[in-house]
């Protein structure tokens, strides 16, 4: 467990929100998980999100959001933090969650803006003040308004960060001026990190910290990559790997979560299943997310490939995800 004394230095750079892997009978599939969460600790990730956005947290019971967290704990063993998802937009929900989180051994909670209820930022500043007195774990904030059709203020953002509890901002609203405005009002060792991959290039070289990434579940040497380059002042070749993931982003952001589960199946890693409301990708939404995958061109993304399935995959692999929509087995 992360202690509140220690600044977040860790939260940085592009931090995977985890797909949850089911199997034919939807339940949780923790072999698979595993794999998934292997495979970014093995790319160099500070951290790992679970029971989140992707993570199609609204279809899991509390039992399964702390099966998965326990999961993640023990395959990570310390080498990078675990970020749990604990949101809901019902405050007493939202701390049993928290609160569940924690007993599994979290290093921190994301925790979104009540959703549905449209809140006043009175009731919003409220709900995570109550999160907050529940207990010890560090809080990141999501703003996504897309979502939750109420915004977390900049106004109720300072508010918050006057407490060391609350560490970050999970920023999904794509607004770049924003970051320009809330730095100031922030104490210098809270994060801004994006939830746009679309934006989150832009967010970075205008001084955030990172990005909390769905593309990063596909591509996380890439964009690992692309962070250093920004980071180092090589902003034009991170613009230039950045174009290479915006036909994959595109695809991605259409059909959240379905398209990343699917795009994970054609990589070997997991089963494209996924839990009513969400169903899986018409035929002409797998295609054009193939193409977007075999487009990358990416060698790093081949020797990953190649390192946990084998030289075989690799082998025309660019070919294959272009033809081949079919799952044909297990990762």
């Amino acid at each position: 467990m992360t202690s509140l004394a220690n600044p977040a230095t860790w939260l940085a750079g592009y931090i995977p929100d985890l797909a949850t892997p089911f199997d034919e009978k939807g339940a949780v599939d923790l072999a698979a998980f595993a794999k998934l969460c292997e495979r970014q600790i093995e790319a160099g990730v500070s951290a790992i999100v679970v029971c989140e956005t992707t993570g199609e947290a609204s279809t899991l019971t509390p039992a399964e959001q702390e099966t998965i967290i326990r999961a993640a704990i023990e395959i990570a063993r310390g080498r990078v933090r675990v970020i749990a998802g604990a949101g809901s937009n019902s405050t007493s929900q939202a701390i049993e969650l928290t609160q569940r989180a924690e007993a599994a051994g979290a290093d921190a909670v994301l925790s979104v803006v009540p959703y549905y209820n449209k809140p006043m930022q009175a009731g919003i500043h409220a709900h995570f003040r109550a999160i907050a007195i529940s207990t010890a774990l560090p809080i990141i904030l999501h703003d996504i308004p897309s979502r939750t059709f109420r915004e977390l203020s900049d106004d109720t953002l300072a508010r918050l960060a006057e407490s060391r509890q609350f560490i970050g901002l999970r920023d999904a609203t794509g607004d770049m001026p924003r970051l320009i405005r809330l730095r100031p009002r922030l104490p210098t060792a809270f994060r801004l990190l994006s939830g746009d991959d679309a934006t989150s290039l832009a967010f970075i070289a205008t001084g955030g910290d990172g990005c909390i990434s769905m593309v990063s579940n596909v591509a996380p040497d890439l964009c690992r990559a692309i962070f250093s380059n920004c980071r180092q002042g090589r902003l034009q070749s991170a613009r230039y790997l950045q174009n290479r993931l915006t036909p994959l982003t595109a695809c991605l952001t259409k059909e959240s979560p379905a398209a990343l589960k699917y795009a994970l199946c054609l990589l070997g890693f997991m089963s494209p299943n996924t839990r009513l409301p969400i169903v899986e990708l018409a035929d002409s939404a797998k295609a054009e997310l193939a193409s977007a995958i075999a487009e990358i061109g990416d060698e790093d993304l081949a020797c990953s490939i190649e390192s946990w399935h084998g030289p075989r995959l690799r082998e025309g692999h660019a070919r294959s995800l272009r033809t081949d929509f079919q799952f044909t087995g297990k990762a």
